[in-house]
C-alpha cells in the first residue's frame, strides 16, 4: 500500500518587540514545529508547539495562515496535548521549566506550573479531566491532580540516577504510566489509590446502600449513563479553569 504525503502549511517565524529594527521583508525564516495535537472534539483543529516557544492553533481547512498564536513560553515547546473531555482545553510543556493549561480560545495561559528543570514531555490522564503527569531532565516524574490541589504536585518521584525522562505515557485501562529516558530505558509506574480517584456522578449511586451503580445494560440508558459521566468531567475541569480565570481578574490591593 503506497502513501502520499501532504505539505498542509508552513510557520512563519515571529519577530518579537525587541526586534523591531529589523526589516520582515529581507528576514527569510520559518518557525521550527516540534509536536503537534488534534483536538480531540474535531478532527480539523490542532496546535502545533515550536523550538521557538510559540504554540499555533491551526486547521486543516485552512492551509495559508493559522488561526491563534500563543505566546507562552520561552524556550522549546516539547510537547502539547488536548485533555481527552473537555473540548477546548490542551496543555503544554517547555524547555523553560514549565508546565501550562490552555483553553484554544484564549491566547494567554490559564495556569503554569515551574517544575525546576527542563519538562521534556505531559501527558493527561484517560481516567479524569483534572489529572496529568509530566516527567522532567533530572529524572522526576510529577502527578497533578487539579481538583485536589492546583499548585502542587500531589507526587513527585525521582525515577532513575544517570538519565533524563523523555517521555510520559498513561495506560488506557490500568492504573500505570510508562516512563522513557534518554537512554532508551522504560520504567512502569503504578499509581497510587490517590492518583486515580474516578469521577462520582451522584445519580450514579444507590441512595439506599450508598454504593455506586453498574452501568446499565440497555443500550440507551448505557449511552445516557456515559453522556452523564463526560458532562461530570467537563464541569470538573472547567470549575479549575474558572477559579484560575477569577484569580487572574480579582483586583490586587496595594500594602498600606
Amino acid at each position: 500500500m503506497s502513501c502520499s504525503v501532504e505539505e498542509l502549511m508552513k510557520f512563519k517565524l515571529l519577530l518579537s518587540e525587541d526586534d523591531g529594527d529589523i526589516d520582515e521583508t529581507a528576514v527569510v525564516g520559518q518557525a521550527s514545529s516540534n509536536c503537534f495535537a488534534f483536538s480531540k472534539d474535531s478532527s480539523n483543529l490542532f496546535v502545533v508547539g515550536t523550538e521557538e516557544g510559540d504554540i499555533y492553533k491551526c486547521s486543516t481547512a485552512y492551509t495559508t495562515e493559522y488561526l491563534v498564536v500563543y505566546e507562552g513560553h520561552d524556550l522549546n515547546v516539547y510537547s502539547v496535548e488536548y485533555n481527552y473531555y473537555h473540548p477546548s482545553a490542551f496543555i503544554s510543556c517547555s524547555a523553560d521549566w514549565t508546565v501550562k493549561l490552555w483553553d484554544h480560545g484564549r491566547t494567554q495561559a490559564i495556569m503554569s506550573w515551574d517544575l525546576n528543570n527542563a519538562v521534556c514531555d505531559v501527558a493527561w490522564a484517560p481516567f479524569s479531566s483534572t489529572v496529568f503527569a509530566a516527567v522532567t531532565a533530572d529524572a522526576k516524574v510529577h502527578v497533578f491532580d487539579l481538583n485536589v490541589n492546583k499548585i502542587e504536585p500531589l507526587c513527585e518521584q525521582k525515577v532513575i540516577k544517570k538519565a533524563k525522562l523523555t517521555h510520559v505515557i498513561f495506560n488506557p485501562v490500568e492504573p500505570i504510566i510508562l516512563v522513557g529516558d534518554d537512554k532508551g530505558g522504560v520504567v512502569a509506574l503504578k499509581l497510587s489509590p490517590n492518583l486515580r480517584q474516578l469521577t462520582e456522578v451522584p445519580e450514579h449511586r444507590d441512595p439506599k446502600s450508598g454504593e455506586m451503580k453498574k452501568p446499565p445494560v440497555d443500550p440507551e440508558e448505557l449511552k445516557k449513563w456515559q453522556s452523564e459521566e463526560l458532562d461530570a468531567e467537563i464541569s470538573k475541569l472547567q470549575a479549575v479553569i474558572d477559579r484560575a480565570l477569577q484569580s487572574q481578574r480579582a483586583p490586587t490591593s496595594d500594602a498600606s
